[in-house]
């Protein structure tokens, strides 16, 4: 995605969302975005959740360079590139993006690229905290995955219980 800031100059915005949870896992702003900078977006993600078998992303320079297929490969990861022109391929990111707009980017002023990102990181800690999420049986992202987690365990360790008495 590509916005403005108050005095015109561009900058472009980086977008992660886990398709299971809806979680936004990364929103990073930046001036341009080459595929040296996603995949540095892209490391924390993989450092703190484990690399995912495949990431989907559109046929932009940044997604189809040496850089990230020589990361992607490091880490195992394929690199699912959408047909071009055919947004409605990655319906997650595209409806994800719209809300961006739509609530955060079509309403606040831009003056500098750090206010872009403190008020990016706000929007994202809102739509993972608090927003409810149909999908989701209503709701947050956040709270899903709690609840997730908390019933994986809970089928783990009954698992181990039974093991126990075999």
């Amino acid at each position: 995605m590509s916005e403005r800031v108050a005095d015109g100059r561009w900058f472009r915005i980086l977008t992660v969302v886990d398709q299971f949870t809806r979680k936004c896992l990364c929103v990073r702003a930046d001036q341009s975005l080459s595929g040296d900078k996603v995949a540095q977006a892209l490391e924390p993600v993989v450092a703190q959740r484990g690399a995912p078998r495949a990431i989907t992303v559109d046929n932009g320079s940044e997604f189809a360079s040496r850089v990230m297929d020589a990361w992607a490969y490091r880490r195992g990861i394929q690199l699912d590139f959408i047909r071009p022109g055919k947004p409605v391929e990655n319906g997650f990111i595209e409806s994800f993006n719209g809300r961006l707009r739509d609530e955060c980017l079509n309403v606040e002023v831009f003056f500098t690229l750090e206010d872009v990102r403190q008020k990016l990181s706000c929007w994202q800690e809102d739509y993972n905290r608090l927003r409810p999420h149909s999908s989701l049986q209503d709701q947050a992202p956040a709270r899903f995955v709690a609840d997730w987690l908390a019933t994986v365990q809970t089928a783990h360790a009954s698992h181990e219980f039974m093991e126990t008495l075999t």
